[in-house]
């Protein structure tokens, strides 16, 4: 009987713990269904993208869950509370759904009347938004220089991956143009190191290679590109432009921003692949040395105008924008041209750029 009473109170004992122990500790974690799991990743790229459009690092994203006043601070509140109105009072997501884009951010901003207040209107002005672009400038500590390096990979495997990034910085930012200048600070070192090489294979001296280097920089990409620009802006919003409104209108940033998307595939390679030919075969007198550069420039322009063309299509309320692929047409027919008649371009452009520097 005393052994029966015993065994009765074990029992009881036992089960009086079994009852204090956590549900998570007596019985095993149920696996996550396919489904959760789905779930799960799209909240954590949805995450991940805003993340890149916004320009907010991993470890400032961290830093702002901890409570600091900065702009991953700004971003850990908008994504734990699915991108609701400024007094936190939105309502958050259901798991797996897609309404993390915070598209309603300058929607919450807007007066009864459908207009931007002075204050959010004074923010998003072209004299604002090139002012914090040059505040910037200087300051690499902001600058999201990993994202820039990112966007210089896919320019050439993926554009449309580019240009889908200038999509969420709309919806977020209320811009199409970069705020960053990490883009032009690497395009800039690109410019400095690929110069360099090109005056080094030229046999060029070291005051040569300065004179080259700031012809570069200042004329071929930023005063080239500043003329680009600045048409492919008039034209687009004048004949482009579906709706003639100020709410529908291509941003000037937005055009150089293209133009340096596209320049850079360029940039890369006539000043970088190209050098690697120019003593040993291009600059030969023979067919296979003007087939080899005029071919590397057709594949070199010809990447310039389809990035080009990707970043105005991009554009939702732009129209007929197939027609800034039509150059490729006078170009195919100048190859074939320069071919027949055994016109080496690059023996042209290494010809002006001596004449250039003396």
């Amino acid at each position: 009987m005393a052994e029966g009473a015993e065994e009765g109170v074990g029992e009881e004992e036992a089960g009086s713990r079994d009852k204090l122990l956590p549900a998570a500790e007596s019985q095993p974690p149920e696996p996550k269904t396919p489904k959760a799991l789905r779930q799960e990743a799209q909240r954590k790229w949805e995450k991940h993208v805003i993340c890149l459009a916004l320009g907010v690092t991993k470890t400032n994203y961290v830093a702002g869950r901890k409570g600091n006043r900065s702009r991953g601070g700004r971003l850990a509140r908008l994504l734990n509370r699915g991108g609701g109105g400024g007094n936190g009072s939105g309502p958050r997501p259901q798991p797996g759904s897609r309404k993390m884009l915070p598209t309603t951010s300058v929607n919450s901003r807007l007066q009864g009347n459908g207009a931007l207040n002075s204050r959010d209107a004074a923010r998003h002005t072209a004299g604002a938004k090139r002012y914090k672009y040059l505040r910037r400038l200087f300051r690499f500590r902001q600058m999201d220089f990993e994202f820039a390096a990112w966007q210089m990979l896919y320019l050439f495997t993926s554009p449309q991956r580019v240009y889908r990034n200038f999509h969420y910085r709309k919806q977020t930012k209320d811009q199409w143009a970069r705020d960053d200048p990490a883009f032009l600070v690497l395009l800039s070192i690109w410019l400095c190191v690929s110069t360099i090489g090109f005056g080094f294979v030229l046999d060029m001296g070291f005051f040569e290679t300065m004179k080259l280097l700031l012809w570069v920089v200042f004329i071929d990409c930023v005063g080239v590109g500043l003329l680009i620009s600045t048409l492919m802006w008039f034209i687009s919003n004048k004949y482009l432009v579906k709706r003639q409104s100020r709410d529908y209108d291509v941003e000037w940033g937005y055009a150089f921003d293209v133009h340096l998307n596209a320049f850079y595939p360029l940039l890369v390679i006539l000043h970088f692949i190209q050098l690697f030919f120019i003593n040993y075969v291009i600059m030969t007198d023979t067919f296979i040395g003007y087939f080899v550069g005029n071919t590397l420039w057709l594949i070199a322009v010809g990447y310039y105008i389809y990035v080009t063309f990707l970043g105005y299509s991009a554009l939702p309320f732009l129209k007929n924008t197939v027609i800034l692929l039509y150059p490729f047409a006078p170009l195919i027919l100048l190859y074939g041209l320069s071919l027949a008649l055994g016109w080496n371009f690059t023996h042209t452009l290494c010809s002006f750029y001596k004449y250039r520097v003396k």
